[in-house]
């Protein structure tokens, strides 16, 4: 995904709906949500709590509603995105002809009230158990300073790299992933923090 700083870059960037992009963009900019950019895509927040975001991809494009799950959805508009997402929910369009104005802007406004009403799922941040592999276990158990060093590491790359191995089909895949990692547990790295900083 391309990096962009600016609504307008934004909009530049997904030429092929750039005047339907617009076209929502003014609906949400006429309510009291402020615009921004948050992984370079458009996001319009209301005291700092995520509302609604502006999608574009290959052959739709939408507005995401952070808290769509409170929304009435009279109109059986609104997908699911992803599975996973519990609170998420989007209106998808292929054409700019398919945008009803005052629909859309009755959604954002009803997206707008459940926000100022507190309606929101909190995410959940209760601790994930890290299940360490016997791969993975017998290597600690054998290397005091790889023990050491991989007690040092958060929580989160710790199961980062648990999970790297658990999900090796092949036993020779698990020791060709662990010979890989040892030396960046070592070094007190995480096993995805080159793609975290660019």
């Amino acid at each position: 995904m391309k990096k962009v700083h600016s609504v307008e870059e934004y909009i530049e960037s997904h030429e092929k709906f750039s005047d339907a992009l617009t076209l929502l963009r003014n609906l949400i900019n006429s309510t009291d949500l402020n615009e921004t950019i948050k992984w370079s895509a458009p996001v319009y927040d209301l005291n700092g709590k995520n509302v609604v975001g502006l999608g574009a991809f290959k052959n739709h494009f939408g507005i995401w509603f952070f808290n769509g799950v409170f929304l009435k959805d009279e109109q059986n508009l609104l997908v699911n995105a992803q599975e996973k997402t519990k609170a998420l929910r989007q209106m998808r369009f292929e054409s700019i002809n398919d945008i009803n104005k005052d629909i859309v802007l009755a959604y954002v406004k009803e997206a707008i009230d459940n926000q100022k009403a507190g309606k929101e799922i909190k995410p959940d941040r209760s601790k994930k158990k890290t299940v360490i592999p016997p791969e993975l276990q017998r290597e600690l158990d054998n290397n005091k300073g790889l023990h050491v060093s991989f007690n040092a590491l958060s929580p989160s790359k710790q199961r980062e790299y648990c999970e790297h191995i658990a999900t090796a089909k092949r036993e020779a895949t698990k020791v060709s992933r662990l010979e890989k990692i040892t030396p960046m547990i070592l070094k007190g790295v995480g096993l995805h923090d080159k793609y975290k900083n660019c």
